[in-house]
């Protein structure tokens, strides 16, 4: 088994020209910020926190439970939102939304927007390109996982740890900066103080909802869903099932990869100004069906995924990230 190999340019840099020559109007109409964006945080948040008060007394089995049944579709949720915090689409303040993907992190456990916000952004810069793409395993882990239906299995239930782990390959980029250490002082201070006042089982409730909402759950799915190759002639992918409603629709994935300036309650309006550029895409209808065929069938594994090789100098790196980041907070520019 190996990855598979290209040395075409990201697809979305072209199609992206062509919707815009096209639509100009009607795109650039949907671009912008959604300030409520914040409510649903708040929201999020407040009724993690209420439910791990709730269960801090219960059994174990309940809490995971719980947590599996409940607790993943909210915190999957505010990894929506760290997301869209990323593209500064919850306000126009790159400085507010950074602190609304802080508070994402309240009830997700452990600090993860602003390393998150740092290498999100390398991933649509360089899509596919192993050095910048924090999107993509290593080598020894496809390997070690295979196509074994139990590995799969395994690997799905702690994609949270694997995607965790992979900046570290990266550390020629530099993971510290002022952000994330600020990133996680502040996280350490919220778990400490909600593991003082409300106790460990309660933590432990926030802590199990952010693995489900990764890992083995229906939810699981979406990181399979938006870049392993089920279609060799395509690399990214949408869900355009009912769990959108749940998911603040982040399944419109090629939507979002076309372009990056638009926030999640506008996405389904891009393949409705312009239906032809993904009427002949393959798109998925059921997560839990997608995540049983990947964990069975034996031609999908760590290894169905694309790798090209780096389009620019790597010594330029470092200016392109920054002109990627400046980017996302200038719909107009990251249009063209």
């Amino acid at each position: 088994m190996e990855f598979t190999y290209v040395q075409t340019p990201d697809l979305h840099i072209e199609r992206r020209k062509e919707m815009m020559k096209k639509y100009p109007a009607e795109l650039r109409a949907l671009m912008g910020n959604h300030p409520m964006s914040a409510f649903w945080i708040l929201l999020c948040v407040g009724v993690q926190f209420t439910a791990a008060y709730f269960l801090k007394d219960s059994s174990l089995w309940l809490v995971l439970l719980a947590a599996w049944v409940f607790g993943a579709w909210f915190n999957h949720a505010l990894y929506v939102f760290i997301h869209d915090s990323t593209h500064n689409l919850v306000f126009k303040s790159e400085f507010a939304n950074r602190v609304m993907g802080m508070v994402c992190d309240f009830s997700l456990v452990t600090p993860s927007a602003m390393a998150f916000r740092k290498y999100h952004l390398m991933h649509h810069a360089r899509m596919g390109q192993f050095e910048y793409d924090a999107d993509l395993v290593t080598e020894r882990e496809a390997k070690l996982i295979g196509n074994n239906p139990l590995k799969k299995t395994l690997w799905v239930l702690f994609l949270g740890i694997s995607q965790a782990m992979r900046p570290m390959r990266m550390a020629a980029r530099g993971f510290w900066d002022r952000w994330i250490v600020a990133n996680s002082l502040l996280q350490v201070a919220v778990m400490v103080a909600a593991f003082y006042f409300i106790g460990p089982l309660a933590v432990l409730y926030l802590f199990a909802s952010s693995i489900f909402g990764l890992g083995l759950h229906p939810l699981g799915a979406r990181w399979i869903a938006e870049h392993f190759l089920t279609d060799p002639k395509q690399e990214t992918y949408s869900y355009y099932g009912p769990m959108n409603l749940l998911m603040f629709n982040v399944g419109y994935h090629m939507e979002h990869h076309d372009l990056m300036t638009i926030p999640w309650n506008r996405l389904p309006r891009i393949r409705e100004v312009a239906p032809e550029f993904y009427r002949d895409l393959k798109f998925y209808q059921s997560y839990p069906k997608l995540l049983i065929q990947f964990i069975t069938d034996p031609k999908l594994s760590l290894y169905s995924r694309i790798l090209r090789k780096n389009s620019r100098e790597t010594e330029e790196t470092v200016g392109s990230m920054t002109s990627a980041s400046q980017s996302a907070t200038n719909p107009v520019s990251l249009a063209h």
